[in-house]
């Protein structure tokens, strides 16, 4: 079936270029200039994935963003943010609000379309995997990138479930922070830290004492299932 994107981006010549790369790519695209036209497209259509420049005149990508996760009319919509080069702030910013992914500014077209691919993937077409790890209340499948609370799933963004599979791959033993942090866009570390942080406000019944993601001092991070 045909996937349905929507591209948020105030310059003209972006959106254009976007749209006839992505239709040629297979995807049906639909196009706003800001996000007022993007709150339109959302309240009439289901799309399949939002990709959403940060810096626009009037409401940015953040606002929309944070709306979008708060109160939209599709919450678990997908989001690939694109952001300024150099701007590590807006990529842990976007990671916060609930981003799936990121791609600073300019790009290459085949990158966006291998992260768009990927976080549909993840959305859509799990595989069947490795046994399902237990966390207390939650409960992990590698293979599938789920996490359950219950019975109940709890949406995990592309960021998220990529580092808790890392994290399950090498499960009680420490894996390094900048090992964790060469596998993301920012090499410092800290989408990391923001990711770890949102993924114990997921799994722990008290995520200021972790019990199964767990820091391990001077070394990382620590992935302790049951």
């Amino acid at each position: 079936m045909e996937r349905h994107l929507l591209v948020v981006d105030d310059d003209d010549r972006i959106r254009a270029l976007l749209k006839e790369y992505l239709a040629r790519s297979g995807f049906r695209v639909t196009t706003a200039a800001d996000a007022a036209g993007a709150r339109r497209q959302l309240a009439a259509i289901d799309f399949d994935l939002l990709i959403l420049d940060v810096m626009m005149p009037g409401e940015d990508g953040f606002s929309l963003m944070r709306w979008l996760r708060a109160e939209g009319p599709s919450r678990a919509t997908p989001v690939l943010m694109l952001t300024a080069r150099d701007a590590t702030g807006d990529r842990i910013e976007g990671l916060s609000l609930g981003a799936d992914d990121y791609l600073p500014k300019p790009f290459e077209p085949q990158e966006l379309l291998l992260r768009i691919e990927a976080i549909l993937r993840r959305a859509g077409a799990p595989a069947a995997g490795a046994r399902r790890l237990s966390l207390g209340r939650c409960s992990f499948d590698p293979g599938r990138g789920e996490l359950l609370r219950g019975d109940e799933p709890v949406r995990l963004t592309e960021a998220e479930a990529r580092l808790l599979r890392r994290l399950a791959s090498n499960a009680h033993a420490p894996v390094d922070r900048m090992d964790l942090a060469r596998e993301t866009a920012d090499a410092s570390g800290r989408a990391v830290d923001v990711q770890v942080t949102r993924l114990r406000r997921k799994i722990e019944a008290d995520p200021k004492a972790p019990r199964y993601l767990q820091t391990v001092r001077g070394v990382g991070y620590m992935l302790a299932p049951d």
